[in-house]
């Protein structure tokens, strides 16, 4: 196996903090400039991507 077990439940929690991030982008109300749309979300998605490049990285 190329990676630990470790490895896959990071990337695994990577994968679930980015898509948490996509649906809080899709919001349930009609104003595209709300915070959590525009801000909020963004940073999820981001910090999702950083943590599964740490769980790829991680020995």
């Amino acid at each position: 196996m190329v990676f630990t077990k470790k490895n896959y439940q990071l990337l695994l929690i990577s994968v679930a903090i980015v898509v948490v991030g996509f649906i809080l982008m899709m919001g349930t109300t009609g104003d595209i400039y709300d915070v959590r749309r525009t801000l909020i979300a963004p940073m999820v998605v981001l910090f999702g991507f950083a943590f599964g490049i740490y769980a790829v990285l991680k020995k």
